[in-house]
C-alpha cells in the first residue's frame, strides 16, 4: 500500500510517498481502508519535531491523524465495530499514518460515520469538532442564554465551536479578519470583531465562556472578559498557558480526545445538519505532500485540506 511518511523529524523535504506493507493490528484495534483523510496543523508540528515528548522516536513515521473509511479487519477484543462498517475517527498521536490507503486505529477512537455525509466531510469533522465539543460541552457545559467569545471563529475549531454554541442557544461573539465578517455572520456569529483592531474595553466582564481557539488572548485578557463564575478554554498550550491552566484558576486546556460518546454526539449533530465542516481542497494521495506543504507555508486553502486515496 502507499503511505506518506518520513524517516526523521525535520523540514517538509523529509516527506515521501512510499510503498509499504499494510499495518498490523493489535488488541482492540481495527484496520480501515481509507476513503478520505484530513490535515491539521498538528501534523506538521509533529513532523518538525515540536512534540517529540509525546510522539516518540520510532521511524518511519506516517503523516496524518483524521480519517474516514471502511473497516477492513478487526483485531482481538474489538466489540463495537465490524468488517464493512463505514467509520470516521483519529489515530493515536504516536501512531499517525492516515495519509495512506490503509490505517490502523484503536476502536475507542473510531465511530460510525453519519450516513448522510460523505467520507470527505466525515474526515474533515474529526479533531476540530471533537476539540470544540469537548471544550464547550464537556468542560464548559454551555447552555442557552449564556454568552461566549470565540477567537478564530472561521478557523477549523472555531467554525465547529460556533455551530455547537448555536446548537446550545448561546449568544456568540467571534473574532476573525475584517474580510471574513459576512461569512462569520452567515455561520451564526451574532457580533463579529476584527481581531486586528480588538479592544478589550467593551468586553470586560461580559462572557460566561471565552474560547481562545487562535491563541490570540493572554490569560489576563481572558480573565478580564469573564463574568463571575465564567471560564476560559485554550487549545494551544503555550508555556504561560500551560502553567496558568494547571494552577487552580478559571482557565483550562481543551483537547480533541475522542471517546465513543463524543464521536457519537458529533456524528448525530452532523447527521442532523447542525455541524457542517468546510472543505477548502480535496487532493489525491499522489499530491498529498505538495498540498500539505502549501497549507503549512501559506495557510491556503481556507477550510480543511482533505486527502483522498485512489479507490
Amino acid at each position: 500500500m502507499k503511505r506518506v511518511q518520513y524517516l526523521h523529524y525535520g523540514a517538509p523535504e523529509e516527506l515521501r510517498l512510499d510503498e509499504v506493507k499494510p499495518p498490523e493490528m493489535g488488541q482492540g484495534q481495527i484496520r480501515v481502508r481509507v476513503r478520505a483523510a484530513a490535515a491539521n496543523p498538528m501534523d506538521w508540528k509533529i513532523r518538525r519535531g515540536e512534540m517529540k515528548a509525546l510522539t516518540g522516536f520510532r521511524f518511519p513515521r506516517g503523516l496524518g491523524h483524521d480519517f474516514a473509511g471502511v473497516v477492513e479487519a478487526v483485531g482481538p477484543r474489538v466489540e463495537r465495530l465490524k468488517v464493512g462498517d463505514e467509520v470516521f475517527g483519529v489515530t493515536s498521536i504516536r501512531q499517525a499514518g492516515a495519509f495512506a490507503e490503509y490505517v490502523v486505529a484503536d476502536e475507542k477512537n473510531v465511530g460510525l460515520k453519519p450516513s448522510s455525509i460523505s467520507f470527505e466531510q466525515a474526515a474533515a469533522l474529526t479533531i476540530v469538532s471533537l476539540t470544540a465539543w469537548n471544550a464547550l460541552e464537556a468542560k464548559a457545559r454551555l447552555s442557552a442564554g449564556q454568552s461566549v467569545f470565540i477567537t478564530g471563529c472561521l478557523g477549523g475549531v472555531g467554525r465547529s465551536a460556533v455551530q455547537i454554541a448555536r446548537m446550545r442557544g448561546a449568544n456568540i461573539v467571534g473574532s476573525c479578519s475584517a474580510s471574513g465578517r459576512e461569512e462569520a455572520l452567515a455561520l451564526g456569529v451574532g457580533e463579529v470583531v476584527d481581531y486586528r483592531a480588538f479592544d478589550i474595553g467593551p468586553y470586560r466582564h461580559r462572557f460566561d465562556v471565552v474560547f481562545d481557539t487562535a491563541s490570540a488572548l493572554s490569560l489576563s485578557q481572558c480573565g478580564a472578559m469573564l463574568k463571575r463564575g465564567g471560564m476560559s478554554l485554550h487549545i494551544v498550550p503555550t508555556f504561560a498557558k500551560l502553567i496558568g491552566c494547571l494552577l487552580p484558576s478559571r482557565h483550562y486546556l481543551a483537547f480533541g480526545n475522542p471517546t465513543p460518546q463524543s464521536l457519537a454526539a458529533v456524528a448525530e449533530a452532523a447527521e442532523q445538519g447542525k455541524l457542517v465542516p468546510t472543505i477548502g481542497r480535496i487532493a489525491p494521495l499522489s499530491e498529498a505532500i505538495p498540498a500539505v506543504v502549501e497549507l503549512e507555508r501559506t495557510g491556503s486553502p481556507k477550510g480543511k485540506l482533505v486527502i483522498v486515496p485512489a479507490q
